[in-house]
């Protein structure tokens, strides 16, 4: 019981410092196998896994130990055969009670718009802890109104509809109501055409909780925003609730009148950025646990390094991945991966950076052949070139820890690692070598396409 105490200790150092989802994902299961004076070994349910923990967060993971034990401890690994499914991903929250049918239709929310189901990584995560602030507490905090802004598809309408869909069931009396700011627009023609207009302001005066999607669509309809200014008054000054949407700052936006934007500004502006790779993981394992697929790993690390900037592509790539499956009665393997992301992008574009292009370019800058490159040479400047090979590899590529020492002469992962941490530290030391590795890094990122291996 004393080692499991220990690396108790451990998970709490780890989840103090990086997001919730990140720690569920990668340390929530882990085990400690075997403790002795000078090692530790972790449980890790697959090779991917203890890849991953070994490329992100094996500085973590020495300084956790360090605090812990009083001392460092060597680190190696056991992979388990787990019961649990390989791609499944802890639930960010307790699971929420199903929302009463009837709901739906009175409110306009989709119930499947959940915080349960959201996944957050370092971009939504002020954004997620905003949205949840509201709906445990709706009207009651500093974030009125709440206006969550970003490109389209990183989850501003999943976001929320949540906070609808929470209140709903905690507060089964309130009246919230959801709907885009376009349903606004032609629900207030319809009303000035059937002479309704007082009806119209009346039913969303009496809500209490107003959330409204893609507020820019408002731009240079001016009858529109006189209307919602008075609305938004109202509900303001009587403390109800409102959450707004848009695509970009409000400050950013034309042809909305500045008394309107000036009342957007004046709660919590959040923004939602770009999701980083491991949260486009997380995104892809819980996509493939929920629709039941058996998708390794690698392949899953493989889509998320390629679709970059939009959840709902990501998404979308994996329900063609399962379609092109299940119609042509394929295993979904990488060669089935790659055909899919050549649809989605367009050939030109999925020409991009290879490992076969680090390797060329490498040779070239410092001045070593290819041959040694990938050969068994341990003079310094080649060991040193091999190193950057693998470094630049694992920056551009997406390619997995495997199939770069593949490439690099068939060494094996722990090398590759080993490497990258070299450069990584040789480049926080030295500033010319640092500026000559970025040089070569922004020769070969490929401009507006993506990398392939």
């Amino acid at each position: 019981m004393e080692k499991e105490s220990l690396w108790n200790k451990c998970l709490v150092y780890f989840k103090e410092r990086i997001p919730e989802q990140a720690y569920q994902t990668w340390f929530d299961g882990i085990a400690i196998s075997t403790l002795t004076s000078e090692e530790i070994v972790l449980q890790v349910p697959n090779q991917f896994h203890y890849e991953w923990l070994e490329s992100k967060y094996r500085h973590l993971i020495d300084a956790a130990i360090k605090d812990v034990f009083d001392k460092p401890l060597i680190v190696n690994y056991s992979v388990v055969v787990s019961h649990k499914k390989p791609n499944e991903i802890p639930s960010l929250v307790q699971k929420e009670n199903v929302i009463p049918p009837g709901y739906q239709e009175k409110t306009q929310l989709n119930s499947r718009y959940l915080f349960d189901n959201f996944i957050e990584g370092k971009g939504n995560q002020l954004a997620k802890a905003a949205s949840y602030s509201v709906a445990e507490r709706p009207g009651q905090t500093p974030f009125n109104p709440l206006l969550i802004y970003s490109i389209t598809g990183l989850g501003k309408t999943h976001l929320l509809q949540a906070i609808g869909n929470f209140c709903i069931r905690r507060y089964p009396s309130m009246r919230v109501q959801y709907l885009t700011s376009e349903k606004f627009m032609l629900d207030f023609i319809k009303a000035i055409q059937e002479n309704k207009s007082t009806e119209f302001a009346g039913a969303y005066r009496g809500v209490d909780m107003l959330l409204l999607d893609d507020v820019q669509f408002f731009q240079k309809k001016e009858q529109t925003q006189e209307q919602f200014f008075h609305l938004f008054n109202e509900l303001y000054q009587q403390g109800k609730q409102i959450v707004l949407t848009t695509d970009r700052p409000p400050n950013e936006l034309t042809g909305l009148k500045d008394r309107l934007i000036s009342r957007f500004q004046s709660g919590l502006m959040v923004d939602i950025q770009p999701p980083d790779l491991e949260t486009r993981i997380a995104i892809l394992s819980k996509k493939a646990h929920d629709d039941h697929l058996e998708i390794p790993f690698e392949i899953i690390e493989y889509i998320a390094s390629h679709i970059k900037r939009n959840v709902r592509e990501l998404e979308g790539t994996m329900v063609r991945l399962l379609a092109r499956s299940s119609l042509y009665r394929k295993d979904i393997t990488m060669e089935l991966a790659r055909e899919v992301l050549e649809e989605i992008l367009g050939r030109e574009a999925f020409i991009g950076v290879t490992i076969d292009h680090v390797i060329k370019s490498t040779s070239k800058e410092w001045k070593v052949s290819e041959r040694q490159l990938v050969g068994k040479g341990r003079k310094m400047e080649i060991a040193m070139a091999r190193q950057i090979a693998m470094y630049l590899s694992r920056e551009l590529t997406g390619a997995s820890l495997f199939n770069i020492g593949l490439h690099l002469g068939g060494r094996d992962h722990s090398t590759v690692i080993h490497a990258c941490k070299t450069v990584e530290k040789k480049m926080s030391n030295d500033n010319e070598l640092k500026k000559r590795i970025l040089r070569l890094k922004n020769e070969l990122q490929p401009v507006g396409g993506i990398s392939t291996y």
